[in-house]
Formats: C-alpha cells, sequence, structure tokens
C-alpha cells in the first residue's frame, strides 16, 4: 500500500467518525392529546410518539395526520414531553397510549 493511498484511508476514517460524532442523538419525544369523533360523539385522551420535531406546533400537524387517517379529529395538544411523562399518562390514556 503506498503512501498516498494509506492516507486518504486514514483521511476517510478520520471524516467518517467526526461526521458519526457530529449526528445527535435522536432523543425520544411524545405528546399527549384529546381527540373525537362525530356521529355518534366520541371523545378519547391519547399518548403518540412523535417522529418530527419536539414542539408543540409540529405536534400538532404529526398528530391531526395520523389521528385524520383512523377517521378521528385533533381537538388539543396538552403537552409534548420525553420518556420520563409516559408512565404518569399510560393508565389515562388506556387503549389510546401510543396507538397512532
Amino acid at each position: 500500500m503506498t503512501h498516498l493511498t494509506r492516507r486518504n484511508l486514514l483521511l476517510a476514517g478520520f471524516v467518517a467518525c467526526l461526521l458519526t460524532a457530529a449526528q445527535p442523538a435522536a432523543a425520544q419525544c411524545f405528546a399527549d392529546y384529546k381527540a373525537k369523533q362525530d356521529a355518534p360523539l366520541r371523545l378519547h385522551y391519547g399518548v403518540v410518539q412523535l417522529r418530527g420535531a419536539c414542539n408543540k406546533p409540529s405536534a400538532e400537524a404529526e398528530i391531526k395526520g395520523r389521528l385524520s387517517a383512523a377517521g378521528w379529529t385533533l381537538l388539543n395538544v396538552l403537552a409534548v414531553f420525553g420518556p420520563d411523562g409516559l408512565d404518569q399518562r399510560k393508565a389515562d390514556a388506556g387503549p389510546y397510549y401510543l396507538r397512532f
């Protein structure tokens, strides 16, 4: 292996390490919400894991799309939180815990 080839391989490895280290760890983000269905009127409280940005405006858009596909209308997003808030909401969400 020539000196130039070895240097290029080392440089490529170094760049790959830098790029990997620069990638932020994907933080888990969740939101709780209230939704409804009409005729007959049905309401539910649920918890979802967000795939997009971890803020209320992004959560509203994401949850609205998921719920509408199942015939539900989003009423409001109550909070956006990390994994530490899951346990306290699980019982209240019942069958709508991480359903959508």
